[in-house]
């Protein structure tokens, strides 16, 4: 069992796939660790439809599609949305101004007792007994 966890939030997913320098090269950092076996990535399912139409937004839906393709062969257990799950994030949502979507991201870290790899203002501004951050920044 990998002795360490992080939760892949939506803008650190995001940052990967866009090439967006320096939080890609950390998430890169991360993930060769995952293949080693070394930690454990999880993301929410729901972040991984944020990521998907937003890339779909940016980029259009075939190079969404192919960003989802890029993100299901990398070494991220994608979570499903369980009511702990949901419950945990309306109780964030409501406590803290932040996103549904990023609730859902520092709920999967707090029940799976994990760290948020995030550049996302709303998430890098909670206070740190709420959720702990690796903070990723874009040049």
């Amino acid at each position: 069992m990998p002795a360490q966890r992080a939760v892949v939030d939506a803008w650190a997913a995001l940052a990967l796939l866009r090439g967006e320098r320096p939080a890609e090269l950390v998430v890169r950092r991360f993930l060769r660790r995952a293949f080693r076996g070394n930690l454990q990535l999880f993301m929410s399912v729901i972040n991984l439809g944020e990521v998907y139409y937003r890339m779909h937004r940016i980029a259009g839906e075939i190079q969404a599609t192919e960003g989802l393709r890029r993100l299901r062969r990398l070494p991220i257990e994608i979570l499903p949305a369980r009511e702990v799950v949901v419950m945990e994030a309306a109780r964030l949502k409501a406590g803290h101004p932040i996103s549904y979507a990023d609730a859902f991201a520092v709920a999967t870290a707090r029940l799976t007792r994990a760290g948020v790899l995030t550049g996302d203002p709303e998430i890098l501004a909670l206070p740190r007994e709420v959720v702990r951050v690796v903070r990723l920044e874009r040049s």
